[in-house]
C-alpha cells in the first residue's frame, strides 16, 4: 500500500557484519557468517543486526527460558515488550546474553539498542506464541515496511528472507517498528476476576441489573467487514480507526474532526483484530454534528478508514497519495462521498450521502509521509450501487478498489 521507505542510519552494532545489498528469497540457511575475532562493534544496519544478535543469544537454554517468560508475563497486547526496555531490564540480562554469543559488552549491546528506531519484540502469529515452548526451535526476524519480505536468522546465525505474504512453520519472533503505547501498562485484573470455582460458588442474591442508559445520540458504526488486514503477518493483528473528515475552517482543505479506535475511550472506542467486527461504536456526536453544521454551512463530513501503523488517532500518510484516492473516489461516485444527519418524513433518524467538499486542493493539511495506510473513503451503498447484507456504505480506496463494507446509523 502507501508506504515510505525508511532510511536506516549504520550504527555500531554487534555480530558480524551483514551486507546491505539485494537478496534473493531463500528457502535454507545461508552460509553461517564468521563471528568477530574480538569484542569490537563492526557498522551493521539496524534492526537486522539487533535481530542476528538476539538469535544467537537464543542458543543459550536459560536465556529462552527468561525470553519466554518475559513474552508470557507481558500485559500488553499481544504479549508485546518493549525492546530497548527489554535489553535493559532486570539488571541487563538480556544484555548479558546477547553480548556473550556477539563477543562484546552489556553496555555496548544496551548503545546499540538505544541508537536503533524505537522497536517491539513479540510472536505476531498467535500459532507460533502458542507452539513455542523455549526450544531452540525458533526465528528472530525484521522488516520496516508491513509488506517487506522479512529478514530472519536462527539461533545459529544462519539468515533466511521470508515470505512476506506467508509466515513459516517455525515459530517467528518479530523485532520491528513500535506500533503499541507501552508509556502505560494496561490494568491488572482485580484479584477477584481470578478466583477459580471448580464445582459451585454460592453467591448471595444479587438483583437484576438496571437496564444500560440509551446511547448518546450521534453517528455510530454498528458492523465493520474488511477484505484484508492492510497488516503484513510479521506486524500482528491490524490496529483499524474510523475518521470524520471535514472542512478546516473555510478553506480548500479538511481537518480531522474525531477519531474512533482501540485507544480512544467510550464511546469512540472500538478494537478490530480481524477482517470483521461488530459492537457499537459512535463516530461522531449529535453535539459534534450540529457544531460543524453551524459553522461549515452547506459542507459534509466524510467518513475516512486508516490501519493505523504509527501514532494512534493520527492521520500519517502521503498527502498526494491521499488527494489522488480522494479525487478518484469522488469522480466515480458523483463527489457524493460524504454524509449528513437526515431525518425521513416518518421520523425514521439517517446517516445518508451527501456532497462533499469540492475543489479539494491541499488535501488532508496534516498528512505526511508514514506509514499508515489508507483503506478508504466511505460511500453510501446506493450510490456505489454496490449491496451487502447488513451493511450500508462501502469502504472504496486507491482506484476506487472495494477494500470494505460497514454499517453506519443515526442514534
Amino acid at each position: 500500500m502507501y508506504r515510505k521507505a525508511i532510511s536506516l542510519v549504520a550504527l555500531a552494532s554487534l555480530g558480524a557484519v551483514i551486507a546491505c545489498g539485494d537478496h534473493p528469497a531463500v528457502t535454507a540457511p545461508e552460509r553461517p557468517l564468521a563471528a568477530p575475532a574480538a569484542p569490537r562493534a563492526p557498522a551493521v544496519a539496524a534492526p537486522e543486526g539487533l535481530a542476528r544478535t538476539v538469535a544467537l543469544a537464543l542458543a543459550d537454554p536459560a536465556f529462552r527460558t527468561y525470553v519466554k517468560a518475559q513474552l508470557d508475563a507481558s500485559p500488553f497486547r499481544e504479549h508485546k515488550l518493549p525492546f530497548q526496555r527489554f535489553v535493559a531490564a532486570n539488571g541487563g540480562r538480556a544484555a548479558e546474553a546477547m553480548a556473550r554469543r556477539a563477543a562484546a559488552t552489556a553496555a555496548g549491546v544496551v548503545r546499540a539498542a538505544n541508537a536503533a528506531m524505537p522497536l517491539e519484540f513479540y510472536f505476531p502469529v498467535p500459532a507460533h506464541r502458542a507452539a513455542w515452548a523455549g526450544d531452540e526451535r525458533v526465528l528472530v526476524a525484521t522488516a520496516i515496511g508491513d509488506h517487506d519480505a522479512p529478514v530472519a536468522f536462527d539461533p545459529q546465525g544462519h539468515r533466511l528472507v521470508l515470505s512476506p505474504a506467508e509466515p513459516p512453520a517455525t515459530p517467528v519472533l518479530a523485532l520491528v517498528p513500535v506500533e503499541t503505547d507501552f508509556s502505560v501498562p494496561p490494568p491488572a485484573l482485580p484479584p477477584a476476576a481470578l478466583t477459580v470455582c471448580w464445582d459451585y460458588c454460592p453467591q448471595p442474591y444479587q438483583p437484576p441489573p438496571p437496564p444500560p442508559p440509551p446511547p448518546s445520540p450521534g453517528l455510530y458504526m454498528t458492523q465493520a467487514h474488511f477484505t484484508q488486514t492492510f497488516e503484513g503477518w510479521l506486524r500482528g493483528s491490524p490496529e483499524f480507526e474510523v475518521h470524520i473528515l471535514g472542512q478546516s475552517g473555510q478553506t480548500d482543505s479538511l481537518k480531522d474532526y474525531q477519531c474512533a479506535g482501540e485507544h480512544q475511550s467510550m464511546p469512540y472506542y472500538f478494537d478490530q483484530n480481524s477482517l470483521d467486527w461488530s459492537g457499537s461504536a459512535m463516530l461522531f456526536s449529535k453535539y459534534q454534528l450540529d457544531n460543524y453544521a453551524a459553522q461549515h454551512p452547506g459542507q459534509n463530513p466524510r467518513v475516512f478508514v486508516v490501519e493505523d501503523d504509527d501514532e494512534a488517532c493520527v492521520i500519517k500518510a502521503n498527502k498526494d497519495l491521499f488527494k489522488q484516492l480522494t479525487d478518484v473516489v469522488d469522480a466515480a461516485n458523483q463527489t457524493l462521498t460524504a454524509g449528513k444527519d437526515t431525518t425521513t418524513s416518518a421520523g425514521t433518524k439517517l446517516w445518508k450521502y451527501a456532497k462533499a467538499l469540492l475543489k479539494l486542493f491541499t488535501s488532508l493539511a496534516s498528512l505526511f509521509n508514514s506509514n499508515d495506510e489508507l483503506v478508504g473513503n466511505a460511500v453510501q451503498d446506493g450510490i456505489a450501487q454496490e449491496y451487502h447484507p447488513g451493511f450500508n456504505w462501502i469502504v472504496k480506496g486507491d482506484q476506487n478498489v472495494t477494500n470494505g463494507w460497514i454499517e453506519l446509523e443515526m442514534k
